[in-house]
């Protein structure tokens, strides 16, 4: 009995990267494939697709300072990640490894190119982030999730093909939910977000514009907001006052249910995000993340700010003022809404990990069942 192909997987230990993998993972099973997961320490809390038995832990470290000490301790940490990379592709032999962005793909697909194994790198932002950019030149083929973002580079948009962002189950059902215009004197739902470096920000704008909102708007409201333990008393504290109908945690786990069920969307524009805002369809206001080296998640917001799908205000013209304003002018044009979910939806892929493994299949030379 022939054993099938391995496809040895690589992303770092965080849900955007984790997801995708994860995500292109039970395509490839489903092609009669089998898998593993090379990551770091922090995926072993991940349970998902991926098991014990099926996760190898590779040392890998993130550039934090140019000081001669900071780059050697990560170049040291990165040699170790690439020896246990060598020995994983002694041991497992892949037929291909697939990166998904962050200093964690680093050792295992320096060690495919030593081994002569192809290699595939996502970049699921609109600009490749620093270790991406790091193995373009070093990988057989390279997919994105948003168009355009090679296109200056000839040598590699030769190489490029664009597939989406591979999205896991939870966002595919929510994409089948069609998007609903607010009555104009119905429920307007709003969904704050902000993520792990993002929710201060909404804490400390969003309440105050929607205080300068008109009354008339107060009743019809219905807000969900993420927002950090150390703020939720400042917050509820102004929601309460205004009689504002919220809802307030530091995490949603149904996220996805409470996108597809949204009017309007605020929120950063990290990849993931502007991906799933795509794949469900909805309008949103986005606010980059600041002081980023590759300016990537202005470039994201700006994938949907191009086809009229969502606004995007930096986070220096970020003020509650400014953000009432925008709210206002949104709630008054419900066709405008429909127009912008329809927009967003537009450059939607939801079967992303159908074409990133017909990629894998044919860089690995796998015969697809």
């Amino acid at each position: 009995m022939t054993t099938a192909p391995l496809i040895l997987l690589a992303a770092g230990g965080t849900g955007g990267h984790l997801f995708p993998a994860e995500a292109l993972g039970v395509e490839l099973i489903r092609r009669g494939l089998r898998v593993r997961l090379a990551t770091d320490a922090r995926a072993l809390r991940y349970s998902g697709l991926f098991t014990g038995d099926t996760i190898d832990v590779v040392p890998s470290a993130t550039v934090r300072g140019r000081d001669p000490w900071s780059l050697a301790k990560t170049g040291a940490t990165l040699a170790a990640g690439t020896a246990v990379s060598l020995n994983l592709m002694r041991r497992l032999k892949p037929a291909a490894v697939i990166g998904f962005g962050g200093y964690p793909t680093l050792p295992p697909l320096l060690a495919a190119r030593l081994f002569g194994v192809p290699g595939i790198i996502h970049e699921a932002n609109a600009v490749l982030g620093r270790a991406n950019r790091f193995l373009s030149r070093r990988v057989s083929a390279i997919a994105t999730s948003l168009p355009g973002v090679l296109d200056r580079d000839p040598q590699l948009a030769g190489k490029t093909t664009t597939v989406g962002t591979p999205m896991r189950p939870a966002i595919l059902s929510a994409a089948a939910v069609k998007y609903a215009s607010p009555e104009p004197a119905g429920q307007l739902r709003l969904l704050v977000v902000g993520g792990s470096q993002g929710a201060r920000v909404m804490a400390d704008i969003v309440p105050g514009a929607i205080e300068r909102l008109e009354p008339a708007l107060w009743s019809r409201l219905v807000l969900t907001q993420q927002v950090r333990d150390e703020d939720m008393a400042r917050v509820r504290a102004v929601y309460d006052r205004l009689k504002i109908k919220a809802e307030l945690a530091p995490f949603f786990a149904d996220l996805p249910a409470r996108l597809a069920s949204s009017h309007l969307v605020v929120s950063r524009s990290g990849a993931g995000t502007v991906a799933e805002l795509a794949a469900i369809g909805r309008p949103s206001i986005l606010v980059p993340l600041p002081g980023a080296i590759d300016q990537d998640q202005f470039a994201n917001a700006g994938v949907l700010a191009q086809v009229n799908a969502a606004l995007r205000i930096v986070q220096t013209e970020f003020s509650s003022d400014r953000l009432a304003a925008e709210i206002s002018t949104l709630a008054a044009e419900p066709q405008r809404l429909a127009a912008m979910a329809a927009a967003a939806r537009s450059v939607g892929k939801l079967d992303a990990a159908e074409r990133l493994a017909d990629l894998v299949v044919k860089v690995a030379g796998i015969k697809d069942k």
